[in-house]
C-alpha cells in the first residue's frame, strides 16, 4: 500500500515520481526472451509496473497486486478442448509461478508458452491495510485477455469479457480481515473455437503481419479503498469558446443529497471552481492555454464529492487539456483542425508489441520511450494500431504532446462470418473504449474498421461508425482505414475521413465536402539488422528493401517530400507511416524491435517533417503566397503602378522596372517566397540573386540581411493581409504588428500610420502599403543558370544516379552514361543552356547535335523539337528553375503549365505534377523532379 501526496498535490507530480510497494515475495523467474529490450533487466519480480495505473483520477490510498501469482494451465482433453467454465482451483496451491502483469506467452511472465491451451487460473493471496477500514474495497483490472472471472475468498465477485477494457468490483463483503484469497480465470481462444472475439494482431500461428497472442493478465491488477459514497468516473469536454471545462461525474453508492465541486487548478493556482449536480456543469478556465503537440498543457482538475452538510466524503485528482478537435475548409479544401488551425498530422503505426512482454511493456519508463521518439523524430500523431494500451500510456501522450488516433481492435482478419451476439459483443467493446478513453487530451480519432477486418457488412460498417461517431461527438472518426484494400467491403462514405492504404506510396483520394483526406497508412521501407531482429517462424518481409542509413534516409525524407506536394495537388491532411518499430518479422520500423538501434537520422527526419508542418500552417493564413515561387513586389499607388520593390546595397526602395529592363534590375525586384522563419503562418522572402539573403526590417528601414542572429527571424517575417487599399496585399510585421512595409520617396519602410516618422504619414498609407504580387515575377526563375554554356542533366533519384537526360529519335530519355559511352550517347546526354524562348528569365535547352532543337512537352511527354517560332512551341520549350524539390540540385517547372515539372519515370521524361497514376504519380516525384547540372559529356 503506498500513500500519495494530499489530493490537492500536482497529479503530475504524484504520477511522474510515486509508486506503490507490496511485501516481498519468492521471486519468479523470467524467461530469456528473443531479443532483450534496454528495460528488460530492469524488472522487478516483486513489484512490476509500480506505477499508479490510473492516472487520470487518482486517490491517495491504493495497493499493487502485480508480482508472483501461482498459474494452472489445465490440460486439454483428446480433441485439445478445455471447459471456459471449469470450476476454480480454490484453495489450492497451483503448480507454476507466472510474473503478472506480463501474458503468459511473454519471456517475462516466466511462463513463454503458446500451447493452444486457452484456459488459464491465476491466484494469490493478499492482506487489506488496518487503515482502509470502515471503507469499500475495489478490485481492478487493467486489462485480461480474454473472458476473466474473479473469486475472492471462495466466492465469484465478477465476470467479464474484453481483451482491451478495464474491470472493477466491489470485494468489500468477501474480505475477512486477514488473509485473503483471489483467483482468477481467464479463456482466450484467440484464433476462434467460434469465439470470434476482438484479436487485432494475435494469432496463435504467428507469420507476416499477425504476431505472437497476449493471454490472460496483462495489464496491472490493483486494490483501492472508496467511501460507501464515492466517485466512480469524471467525463472532461473543454470549449474554447467561452473557456470553460463541461464536467460530468458519475458515481456509485448513495448519493442522494450530494453535489460535486470541480476546480480546475494550473500549477498549485485554483484557477477556476464550479459546483454542480450529476448532469454536465461547467467549470471557468480563464485565458486557457491551449494544448497543443507544441504546447501540451495540462490542468489538474480536482473533484470533490460532498454530501448534504457540505463535507467532503470523497475526492480525486485528474487532469485536462484545453483543445478541440473539429473540420473547416482551409485554402479550399476541408482539412481537420486542432483548436481551430489545421496542421499536418504527421504519424506512425504503433503496434505495441515487446520481445520481451509482447502487449505489456517491460517498465513505465519503455511504455513511455516510444513516446519519446517520436517527439524525437517530429512526429505529430501516433495510430495506435489494432491494440489498447495501458492508461498510462495515454497520459504519457498527454503530457508529452502526441496527437493519437485509436484504432478499435478488430475480429479475426478476412472472416465475415458472424453471429448477432458476436456483432453485439464487438460493439459493446467499442463503446466501452471510447468511453474509457474520454479523458485523454491526445485522443483525437477512433478508427473503428481496418481494410476490412472483420467487416460482416457495408451496412453494418456505416450504422457502427455512425454510432460511434454519435457516442462520442467530440472527436473525429476514420470510419474505415484502407477501404481500398484487401478484405474491404468498400468505402462507407461515413465519418470525418476518408482514408487509403497505398504501399510503397504516397498517394491519397481526395477530400469532399464532409470528409477530410489521409493516408492511414504507407511506406513500409525495410532495413535489416542482424542480432536486432526476431520472426517466431524465420521469415522476415518488408514492403521495400533497402541496403543502408543513408537509402532509408533518402528514400522516407523524399516520402514526407511527395506527400508535402500531395497536400496541395490533393488536399491530403495526415498520414500514417508503417511504422515506429520493426516487429516480429517485419524490419519496417524506424527503430528496430528490441528499440537499441534507431535506423534513421535523427536531423534529417525531423527537418522534413518541420517543413511539411510549417508548410501546412501557411495554408491557415488569411491570405497566403504559394511557397517556394517567386514574385514581384509592384507598387498600386496611382500613378506609381510602373515601379517594383527591389534591393540595391541591400538597401530597399523602389524603381520603374519592366519586363524590358536589365537582369540585374529584373532580378533584384524579385524574391522567393518561404515559410516566414519566426511564424509559418506567415512568409519570408529570399532574394532571387543574393540567395541567403531575406527581406527585413531593421530601425524602420527595410533592406536585405543574411541571418544575423537576434530579432532576424522575426524582423524577417511578414504576414500578409488583405490590401488596406482594395486590390493587393499587405504585408504585415510579425513582430510589430500593425506596422506594415510601404514605400515612400523611392524608400522601403516599416511603417504606422499616423506614427511619429515621415514616412508614418497617414496620407496614401493604405495606397503605398498596399502591393501588387499577383502579376507574374520580373524574373520568374529561383536558381540562377550560367546560359550559352553546355550542360548534362543528371538524375539525382537514389539508385539511378549514373543516368543522364538524353535525346533518341526525338523523344526524352534517361540512360547510363559513362566515360566509356559512345560519342553519340555522350552528345545526345548534352546540351546548350539558352535563354528561356518564352520568357527570358526562365531557360531553354538546345541539342548539341542537333542545332535548333530544343527540349520541349507535348502531350506530357518531353521530346526534342525544332523551334518553329510558334508562340506553342516557345512556351512548351521554356521551363523555369525551382530548388530541388528532392532537397537537392534543381527543379525544372514549365512555363505554361505551373505546377508541372520535368521528371523522369521508367526510363521516359514527362513533365508531371504527381496527381495521378504512371509518369504522373506522386511517388517519388521530388526524387525524379530533381535534376544536376553536371559537366557536359560533349564539351
Amino acid at each position: 500500500m503506498h500513500r500519495l501526496l494530499a489530493p490537492a498535490a500536482v497529479v503530475l507530480a504524484v504520477l511522474g515520481g510515486l509508486v506503490a510497494t507490496v511485501p516481498a515475495s519468492a521471486a519468479v523467474v523470467p524467461k530469456t526472451p528473443p531479443l532483450t529490450t534496454p528495460w528488460t533487466s530492469q524488472v522487478s519480480t516483486t513489484n512490476p509496473l509500480p506505477e499508479y495505473p490510473r492516472p487520470q483520477m487518482t486517490r491517495p490510498d491504493w495497493q499493487s497486486l502485480n508480482g508472483e501469482w501461482q498459474f494452472l494451465n489445465p490440460a486439454t482433453d483428446g480433441a485439445g478442448n478445455v471447459d471456459r467454465y471449469a470450476a476454480p482451483p480454490l484453495g489450492q496451491t497451483l503448480p507454476e509461478r507466472v510474473l503478472v502483469p506480463y501474458p503468459i506467452e511473454s519471456a517475462l511472465s516466466g511462463i513463454m508458452r503458446n500451447d493452444n491451451r486457452d484456459l488459464m487460473f491465476y491466484r494469490r493471496t493478499f492482506t487489506v491495510p488496518q487503515s482502509w477500514g470502515g471503507r469499500r474495497v475495489q478490485l481492478h483490472f487493467g486489462a485480461v485477455d480474454y473472458e476473466a472471472a474473479v473469486w475472492v475468498n471462495g466466492t465469484q465477485v465478477t465476470t467479464h469479457k474484453g481483451g482491451y477494457d478495464r474491470f472493477e468490483v466491489d470485494i468489500t463483503a468477501q474480505l475477512n480481515g486477514g488473509t485473503n484469497e483471489i483467483v482468477v480465470r481467464a479463456y482466450d481462444p484467440t484464433d476462434g473455437r467460434g469465439e470470434k472475439q476482438p484479436v487485432g494482431k494475435q494469432t496463435n500461428n504467428p507469420a507476416g503481419i499477425f504476431y505472437t497472442p497476449s493471454s490472460g493478465i496483462w495489464q496491472t491488477v490493483w486494490l483501492e479503498p472508496t467511501p460507501a459514497s464515492s466517485i466512480f468516473s469524471v467525463d472532461v469536454y473543454p470549449n474554447l469558446s467561452n473557456n470553460t471545462a463541461r464536467v460530468r461525474v458519475f458515481t456509485r453508492g448513495d448519493v442522494t443529497g450530494h453535489t460535486v465541486l470541480a476546480e480546475a487548478v494550473s500549477g498549485t493556482t485554483v484557477v477556476g471552481s464550479a459546483t454542480g449536480g450529476f448532469t454536465e456543469f461547467s467549470v471557468p478556465v480563464p485565458d486557457a492555454r491551449r494544448w497543443s503537440p507544441d504546447d501540451p498543457y495540462l490542468y489538474d482538475l480536482r473533484v470533490s464529492l460532498r454530501n448534504g452538510s457540505g463535507a467532503t466524503v470523497d475526492r480525486v485528482v485528474g487532469y485536462f487539456g484545453m483543445r478541440e478537435v473539429g473540420k473547416k475548409v482551409v485554402d479550399g479544401v476541408l482539412r481537420p483542425t486542432l483548436n481551430g488551425e489545421f496542421v499536418f498530422q504527421i504519424g506512425t503505426l504503433d503496434q505495441g508489441f515487446w520481445p520481451d512482454g509482447l502487449y505489456t511493456a517491460p517498465t513505465d519508463d519503455a511504455l513511455a520511450s516510444d513516446i519519446r521518439k517520436h517527439k524525437d523524430l517530429g512526429f505529430t500523431m501516433v495510430r495506435k494500431h489494432i491494440k489498447v494500451e495501458p492508461a498510462r500510456w495515454y497520459y504519457h501522450a498527454d503530457r508529452l504532446g502526441l496527437l493519437v488516433w485509436q484504432d478499435i481492435p478488430s475480429t479475426p482478419a478476412f472472416d465475415a462470418d458472424r453471429t448477432p451476439a458476436q456483432t453485439a459483443e464487438f460493439e459493446t467493446e467499442a463503446r466501452e473504449i471510447v468511453d474509457e478513453h474520454r479523458f485523454s487530451p491526445a485522443v483525437i480519432t477512433y478508427v473503428p474498421f481496418n481494410e476490412g477486418w472483420g467487416e460482416w457488412s457495408l451496412a453494418d460498417t456505416r450504422r457502427v461508425t455512425t454510432a460511434l461517431k454519435n457516442h462520442d461527438p467530440t472527436r473525429l472518426v476514420d470510419a474505415h482505414s484502407g477501404y481500398n484494400c484487401c478484405a474491404s467491403k468498400g468505402d462507407p462514405g461515413t465519418g470525418d475521413i476518408v482514408d487509403w492504404h497505398v504501399y510503397t506510396g504516397p498517394d491519397a483520394p481526395r477530400p469532399s465536402t464532409t470528409r477530410v483526406s489521409v493516408l492511414g497508412e504507407f511506406g513500409g521501407i525495410g532495413l535489416r539488422n542482424p542480432g536486432h531482429e526476431h520472426s517466431p517462424n524465420g521469415e522476415f518481409f518488408a514492403y521495400e528493401q533497402v541496403t543502408g542509413t543513408a537509402q532509408l534516409n533518402d528514400r522516407y525524407t523524399g516520402m514526407v517530400r511527395d506527400v508535402r506536394q500531395l497536400m496541395t495537388t490533393k488536399g491530403v491532411s495526415a498520414y500514417v507511416y508503417t511504422e515506429i518499430t520493426d516487429v516480429e518479422g517485419e524490419y519496417n520500423g524506424l527503430l528496430t524491435y528490441d528499440r537499441r538501434v534507431q535506423k534513421v537520422d535523427t536531423g534529417q527526419v525531423r527537418a522534413a517533417h518541420t517543413a511539411l508542418v510549417d508548410a501546412s500552417r501557411n495554408l491557415n493564413a488569411p491570405v497566403h503566397l504559394t511557397l517556394d515561387h517567386v514574385r514581384s513586389f509592384r507598387v498600386t499607388t496611382p500613378g506609381y503602378t510602373d515601379r517594383y520593390l527591389r534591393h540595391a546595397d541591400s538597401t530597399a526602395r523602389t524603381d520603374v522596372i519592366g519586363t524590358g529592363s536589365a537582369d540585374g534590375a529584373r532580378q533584384d525586384a524579385s524574391f522567393r517566397t518561404v515559410t516566414g522563419f519566426a511564424d509559418a503562418r506567415c512568409h519570408s522572402f529570399e532574394s532571387v540573386n543574393s540567395p541567403g539573403r531575406y527581406l527585413r526590417h531593421a530601425d524602420s528601414r527595410v533592406r536585405l540581411d543574411a541571418n544575423t542572429g537576434g530579432s532576424f527571424a522575426a524582423d524577417a517575417t511578414w504576414c500578409p493581409r488583405p490590401g488596406l487599399a482594395a486590390g493587393g496585399t499587405s504585408f504585415e510585421s510579425l513582430n510589430f504588428p500593425g506596422s506594415y512595409l510601404r514605400h515612400y520617396a523611392e524608400g522601403a519602410y516599416l511603417a504606422r500610420s499616423g506614427g511619429p516618422n515621415a514616412w508614418d504619414t497617414a496620407t496614401g498609407f493604405t495606397a503605398d502599403a498596399t502591393w501588387n504580387t499577383a502579376d507574374p515575377a520580373l524574373w520568374r526563375s529561383s536558381v540562377p543558370l550560367a546560359t550559352n554554356v553546355r550542360q548534362s542533366l543528371r538524375v539525382t533519384t537514389w539508385g539511378y544516379t549514373d543516368r543522364y537526360l538524353r535525346h533518341a529519335d526525338g523523344l526524352a530519355y534517361t540512360e547510363v552514361v559513362t566515360s566509356g559511352s559512345s560519342a553519340l550517347l555522350k552528345a545526345d546526354a548534352t546540351y546548350t543552356v539558352r535563354r528561356g524562348l518564352a520568357d527570358s528569365s526562365c531557360y531553354s535547352f538546345e541539342s548539341v547535335n542537333f542545332p535548333g532543337q530544343f527540349l520541349r512537352h507535348a502531350d506530357s511527354r518531353v521530346r526534342n523539337s525544332p523551334d518553329d517560332g510558334s508562340a506553342l512551341l516557345r512556351a512548351d520549350a521554356t521551363f523555369c528553375t525551382r530548388p530541388g524539390l528532392g532537397g537537392t540540385g534543381v527543379t525544372f517547372e514549365s512555363l505554361d503549365e505551373p505546377g508541372w515539372f520535368l521528371r523522369h519515370h521508367d526510363s521516359q521524361v514527362h513533365i508531371a505534377s504527381g496527381e495521378d497514376t504512371g509518369f504522373n504519380r506522386p511517388q517519388t516525384l521530388t526524387a525524379d523532379s530533381s535534376w544536376t547540372l553536371a559537366a557536359p559529356w560533349a564539351p
